[in-house]
């Protein structure tokens, strides 16, 4: 098996496709009263599913936590320390919430947190150099 992508399901499309097009800068072309969307992020499929459609469609009913979630995080990498100041200052700015202001930490990795609006995780890092597979 292959890693192909990965997927929120989530509560309120519109507010989510507006804050992972008009914050993070994801290229999202479809409406926001969908109810899935994919997109390739550099490389990796980004999904988001509307919860009831998920629901219905595996006829189960599920829990989500509510406020942030610590299950996972998504993680995206920028060139160097600054370039984490300047996109948690501007990411902040317009209208994600802070979890840690930028930081680096005893491995040599700056790094800094937001939440979604619900409550995903959201981790920008970088080893101050370009990313390398």
């Amino acid at each position: 098996m292959k890693l192909d992508g990965f997927g929120l399901f989530v509560k309120d499309m519109g507010t989510m496709i507006r804050f992972y097009r008009d914050v993070l800068g994801f290229e999202i072309r479809e409406a926001e009263d969908t109810g899935n969307v994919y997109l390739i992020k550099d490389g990796t499929l980004f999904m988001l599913y509307e919860r009831k459609n998920f629901e219905s469609m595996t006829s189960k009913k599920y829990e989500y936590i509510t406020g942030l979630n610590g299950h996972f995080e998504i993680a995206l990498y920028v060139d160097t320390f600054e370039e984490v100041d300047r996109c948690f200052a501007e990411i902040v700015s317009k209208g994600a919430a802070p979890v840690l202001q930028p930081t680096t930490e005893p491995w040599g990795q700056r790094t800094c947190y937001v939440a979604d609006p619900e409550g995903n995780l959201i981790e920008i890092g970088s080893f101050n150099k370009p990313f390398q597979r």
